[in-house]
């Protein structure tokens, strides 16, 4: 017996070809693929516009930090207790409140006029997605048979790895063309479209459950461990990794700066307890056949472990990177929000071209070697872009290089889905499916997190090295780089702006170039961060493709 909420029976979640309920299945998946874009945009949307959000919302880096990541760790703690919902109250609906919950978020967080609001609206949207990710996975996999279920989730893979790529060239044109509130509010005649095609088209489904309970316990454990170690890494920097930089308050309680250690090493091995905790629960919930959020039987399938892994740690990568880039092409190449989205889109043209070919391709070597070519591509766009950036970086270059990340990121990510579940027992494919949305999620959180941090402690170093030699006392220069680090390089647009009318005077040029180099030195040593986590991924994915040779030589 399943250890999660029940095996899917054909005769409850699976329709007969003939079903008149099907007769839309293709209308269906417009709609499914719409609401699908707009969650997925959504996570990558705000990164061209956190340098405007900075700016006009007076944001820290740990706060920018917070506006990507905590939608990320939101949907990835909900997202399968919400696949679990959806099968047992219907898809349908839970999609279509999914999308009312997301446009609330929607409004939050483009009327904020602080970063707690805006934090607050992106928590919202957050819930919203986790609703409706994994309930368009399964209504496609309910919905479709055959060939045509190959070609369906072919087009959710191909949503998925376009409509982050071009989330970044969106966000540029409605921040440039309006103000960035808009990235939000482009969200309510698309959710609403979205709710209206869903009562027409979408059929309703759900799976029998077999096995009673609902794993809180569980819930709650797998959310608190992922927030405890994203909070732990984002507020590394401003709370001290070891020795405590500030004073703490939560919960009307406060960690003194007069602590012997600081509170993040503290929140990063209670964030570990937790997941571990979580795993123990998850075991013990499946040998009493109660319902379990994880079935841990799936993770014996080489396939879908080692492609658990390789989404996990890829996901770290492309995140970071959708991350850094923004900032760095903003503030040190001095480009316009609209200027960097187009930078940006280079990365969306060569994975829509990718997407495209990616099934044929498939059809030639096979899905798991697909996935290593793209990963491949990745890790050689990655290591590119590190290689030339700099402060004086042509911005075509960079968008050329990123051409070939994003025929690596469209390759990788269109087929990465179907080989991580090739293996998976139909009647687990929706608990299979919920699993590998959650590592990308967490994986996209931890992106932020690792990756955004890294910066922010290289700073630190390639800051003062780059004002060496400046004349400036060292006070002026420690108070430069904590600027700095603090507004994610918004400071150094501020100065730019001043000329030689600000307090630093005629030397304000210099520095502003000084500083331009250091963080241009920063955002390398992140990509490289970034860029080592895609090599994970890679050897990963070599470990799927074995294993996926083992299971074919097996079955002949």
């Amino acid at each position: 017996m399943s250890s999660h909420d029940g095996p899917v029976r054909p005769a409850d979640d699976e329709h007969a070809p003939a079903d008149p309920a099907l007769a839309n299945r293709w209308r269906a998946l417009v709609v499914l693929s719409v609401a699908l874009s707009m969650v997925v945009i959504d996570g990558t949307i705000v990164a061209v516009a956190i340098p405007d959000i900075i700016a006009d919302l007076g944001l820290d880096l740990s706060a920018a930090q917070w506006v990507s990541a905590s939608y990320a760790v939101v949907l990835a703690g909900l997202l399968l207790t919400a696949g679990r919902l959806g099968d047992r109250l219907g898809r349908r609906r839970l999609l279509v409140a999914g999308v009312v919950l997301f446009l609330a978020g929607s409004l939050l967080a483009a009327a904020a006029d602080d970063g707690g609001t805006l934090i607050g609206g992106r928590l919202v949207q957050g819930l919203g997605a986790a609703a409706i990710l994994p309930t368009t996975l399964s209504t496609v996999n309910a919905t479709f048979r055959g060939k045509d279920r190959a070609a369906a989730f072919g087009v959710w893979g191909a949503v998925i790895s376009g409509a982050a790529a071009i989330g970044p060239l969106l966000g540029g044109w409605l921040t440039t063309s309006f103000t960035w509130p808009w990235i939000f509010l482009v969200n309510l005649p698309v959710g609403a479209a979205v709710v209206v095609g869903a009562w027409l088209w979408v059929p309703e489904t759900r799976a029998r459950i077999d096995v009673p309970g609902l794993d809180v316990v569980g819930l709650l454990l797998s959310a608190l461990g992922f927030g405890a170690l994203v909070f732990g890494l984002i507020e590394g920097e401003t709370l001290g990794w070891w020795t405590p930089q500030t004073d703490f308050a939560v919960l009307g309680a406060t960690w003194p700066a007069s602590a012997p250690v600081s509170p993040v090493p503290v929140l990063l091995a209670l964030g570990l307890a937790l997941l571990v905790g979580f795993v123990l629960w998850e075991h013990r919930r499946a040998r009493a056949r109660r319902s379990a959020l994880l079935d841990l039987e799936l993770f014996r399938l080489p396939t879908f472990r080692w492609g658990n892994v390789a989404a996990a740690t890829v996901a770290v990568g492309e995140f970071g990177i959708i991350f850094v880039l923004p900032l760095f092409l903003v503030n040190v190449l001095a480009l316009s929000t609209m200027s960097a989205g187009l930078v940006l889109a280079a990365m969306a043209l060569g994975a829509f071209f990718a997407g495209a070919s990616a099934r044929h391709l498939a059809a030639r070597i096979g899905a798991p070697l697909v996935v290593v070519v793209g990963l491949v591509l990745e890790v050689a766009g990655t290591a590119a872009v590190a290689l030339v950036v700099s402060d004086t970086v042509a911005p075509w270059l960079l968008a050329a290089v990123l051409v070939v990340y994003g025929v690596g990121l469209g390759l990788a990510s269109a087929q990465l889905t179907s080989t991580t579940l090739a293996d998976v027992p139909p009647a687990e494919s929706g608990q299979g499916s919920a699993t590998q949305s959650t590592v990308r999620q967490v994986g996209s959180a931890l992106g932020t997190a690792v990756v955004g941090s890294a910066l922010a402690v290289l700073l630190a170093s390639t800051v003062p090295s780059a004002l060496d030699g400046s004349g400036l006392p060292s006070a002026q220069v420690d108070q430069l780089a904590d600027a700095t680090s603090g507004s994610a390089g918004g400071v150094i647009s501020q100065l730019r702006d001043q000329g030689t009318g600000g307090d630093l005077g005629d030397q304000g040029p210099a520095v502003v170039d000084a500083l331009s180099a250091g963080f241009a030195d920063a955002t390398q040593g992140a990509l490289l961060v970034a860029g080592a986590f895609l090599v994970l991924g890679l050897l990963a994915s070599l470990r799927v493709v074995a294993a996926a040779r083992r299971t074919a030589s097996v079955t002949r």
